[in-house]
């Protein structure tokens, strides 16, 4: 069963909002069954490159857009992704629409694991404005993908940036 839960919203919720022109969502795909959701996407949505299947199938994020607003895809089958969807929170972002968000503590893990420069901004805003995080449940989330990903120097960036708050 898919599970669609928004990441955008997250960094709003937790942090400070930053204008954007696109949506982020993550879709509890697994793996083998990705096809099946991709096909029912893409008869739905436009997409925003050519072969948008195939990169789908590759990257595990399909690009579409609708109304000239791009929406990203993430189509997530690990563990600590699952976990992710499981401790999503319904928020409410507009009067009269809830979504599903990830926890403050999530959104660091995947803010410091993508570890671009919007992302550690990202992450500044959620430290500040989150007092109270579960450091022990972000480091054990981070520490092994950051290993496979051969970048400790990420944990280290982001001990800093918590002990500079």
């Amino acid at each position: 069963m898919a599970v669609l839960h928004h990441r955008r919203v997250g960094s709003e919720f937790w942090g400070e909002q930053r204008l954007t022109k696109d949506v982020d969502l993550t879709l509890l795909a697994g793996f083998g069954n990705e096809e099946i959701y991709i096909y029912e996407l893409l008869a739905n949505y436009s997409t925003r490159i050519a072969e948008a299947k195939e990169f789908a199938l590759r990257n595990r994020v399909l690009l579409l857009q609708a109304d000239g607003i791009g929406i990203d895809i993430s189509l997530v089958a690990f563990p600590f992704e699952e976990m992710m969807i499981a401790r999503a929170q319904y928020q409410i972002y507009l009067p009269g629409i809830e979504l599903r968000v990830c926890s403050a503590e999530d959104l660091i893990v995947l803010k410091a694991f993508a570890a671009r420069g919007k992302d550690w901004t990202d992450s500044e805003s959620v430290l500040v404005k989150q007092k109270k995080l579960d450091w022990n449940y972000i480091n054990e989330q981070l520490e092994p993908p950051v290993e496979l990903k051969e970048e400790p120097e990420i944990l280290t960036k982001l001990d800093n940036l918590r002990r500079s708050l």
